[in-house]
Order: C-alpha cells, then sequence, then structure tokens
C-alpha cells in the first residue's frame, strides 16, 4: 500500500502524558505544538482517556497540526467500531487524522482488559480485513488519511507495508529503522518514535532516562525487539546498561538531539515522533520550555 494521504511533517511530538493535563491544557498543548510548527501530536491509548474522543477534542481546537494515534489498542473495539472513528474524524477533519493501531501488550490485555492474547499477530490481519470490510453508512470523507500498524518485528513489519500504510515503531534505535525500511520497502510510511531528555550531565541525563525506559523493559515486545538488533540480557539489566539507554534516549544539548532525529532520516524514517522525558513529578507536566527550545534545531 501507499503512504497515508496525511502530511505529518518530518518530525512531530509523541506526548503520552497529555492524558495528565486537564482538557483546557491539553487543548494548549496542541495549540502550542502548532505554533511552534511540529506535524504532528501523536497521543497513546492503554488506561486513560479515549484516543479518538480526545483527537476530536485537540483537532477542534487547533487548525493545521496532524493528529495521530501512537498506538489505538485493536483489543479495546471491534473493527466495525474502529473504522467507524477513524472515517468520523476524517470527514470531520479533513487531511488531519492519521489512525495509529497496535495490539498493545500481554499484561493491558489479558490482565486489564480481559481478552485472549494467544495470538496477536493473527488478531491483527483478521482486524485489518475486517475493518475494510465493515459497513459505514454516515458521510465519508473522499479519503480517510491512513493508517500505520506499531511493528517491531519482521511480520508486523511486513505486514503494516502490505495491508497497511506504514509503522510506527517505538522504543528503538536508528538500526532498527534502517531494518523496518528495508522490511517494508520504499512505499510505506515510517514513523519512529525517539525519547530524548535535554540535558547534558551524563550521570543526570541517564537517571532521567532510565525513569522513563522503566517500565518498558518490564514488555516482552520489547526487550524481545532489543535482543532481536543485537542487545544481550546484561544490557537489559538494573535499568539498562550505558549502551542501552544511550542507543534508546537521546540525550544532550539540541543540536545532539536532533543529530540523533538526523539518523533516523537518513536510515529511512519520513518523520520522527520525538518524545521529551522529563524529572521526576515534572514528567507529568507540560514540557513547554523543551519543546520551545527544540523546535529551531528539529524544525529549521
Amino acid at each position: 500500500m501507499s503512504k497515508p494521504t496525511v502530511n505529518i511533517g518530518r518530525v512531530g511530538i509523541w506526548y503520552g502524558g497529555i492524558d495528565a493535563l486537564p482538557t483546557p491544557e491539553a487543548r494548549r498543548a496542541a495549540q502550542l505544538l502548532e505554533e511552534l510548527g511540529y506535524g504532528a501530536l501523536w497521543v497513546a491509548e492503554a488506561v486513560g482517556r479515549d484516543p479518538f474522543v480526545s483527537s476530536a477534542v485537540l483537532l477542534a481546537a487547533t487548525e493545521r497540526i496532524a493528529l495521530a494515534t501512537g498506538i489505538a489498542n485493536i483489543y479495546a473495539r471491534d473493527p466495525m467500531t474502529m473504522a467507524a472513528a477513524q472515517r468520523t474524524l476524517a470527514e470531520a477533519f479533513p487531511g488531519r487524522f492519521l489512525l495509529g493501531l497496535g495490539v498493545s501488550h500481554a499484561h493491558l490485555v489479558s490482565n486489564v482488559r480481559k481478552h485472549d492474547y494467544s495470538k496477536p499477530y493473527s488478531y491483527m490481519v483478521e482486524y485489518l480485513q475486517r475493518m475494510d470490510e465493515s459497513l459505514f453508512m454516515a458521510i465519508k470523507a473522499d479519503d480517510d488519511g491512513g493508517r500505520v500498524l506499531a511493528a517491531l518485528g519482521p511480520k508486523m513489519l511486513q505486514l503494516s507495508a502490505s495491508a497497511a500504510n506504514g509503522a510506527h515503531p517505538y522504543f528503538t534505535t536508528p538500526e532498527h529503522t534502517a531494518i523496518a525500511r528495508a522490511t517494508m520497502g520504499a512505499d510505506a510510511l515510517l514513523a519512529p518514535e525517539q525519547m530524548v531528555v535535554l540535558n547534558t550531565d551524563p550521570t543526570e541525563a541517564r537517571r532521567i532516562a532510565r525513569a522513563g525506559m522503566a517500565v518498558y523493559l518490564r514488555a516482552p515486545n520489547y526487550t524481545n525487539n532489543l535482543k532481536r538488533i543485537g542487545f544481550a540480557d546484561s544490557d537489559l539489566a538494573d535499568g539498562g546498561s550505558d549502551r542501552l539507554v544511550d542507543a534508546i534516549v537521546a540525550w544532550g544539548d539540541e543540536q545532539q538531539i536532533a543529530d540523533r532525529v538526523a539518523q533516523h532520516h537518513a536510515a529511512g524514517a519520513d518523520h520522527v515522533c520525538v518524545q521529551v522525558l522529563q524529572d521526576g513529578l515534572d514528567g507529568l507536566a507540560m514540557p513547554e520550555t523543551q519543546w520551545r527550545r527544540l523546535a529551531p534545531a528539529l524544525l529549521g
């Protein structure tokens, strides 16, 4: 399949912490990112707000910036409902909504949602087919904007190119971006996420990075992928080796972070979703200062 028709630009912001903001502040965050020139705002789905309702609220508060789900959990709604949500937003906000889909993780699907997670890849294959076949008898946009899949391993990356419009890899490296591009070919969108810490002190930057990485180092989907691209069990232990931390999280000044984003682009990324990690309780606050500081380096 071809790339999505939604223009998300070369650099966007991945902001899972937006669920911790009151809705007026969430609107302000989206407006600020639009003002600064970022191409897209990526919102997550876990145990917080509904991502489609949030996307509608944020799209209505802005004029140009794209909204993307990174990701909408396919176990959270049936394929017909997922397709209807996408088509509703595509018609209401033409060219501004990109659907990101994923299988999530076993603990969130089996334990929290009480669904069967035994065959996530097969479930995704069938789910996409059923989305394509779903009935929708409301007014449609000329184009639904397209969809991307949360993909790390070769099978899901291949599916991202054949049954979707691209991939949104998360918690990975420029080396993985090169692998993903080679696996998917030239025609699919590749939009990896990149964690960053705007701090030049190695000890402090890695401490903040490890705190942000901790939850992901307990998720087999991510640890299996890290092993697949060359990291060992020793790299994953005790919060992550310096080698792993430095590979997953870009830290330093604005130019050092821009250099890492450029590495993803050079490896084949069309778009990079930058996620700012903050220290301690600040992690729940809007990283306005960092977004402002990074914008000239990332978007200039």
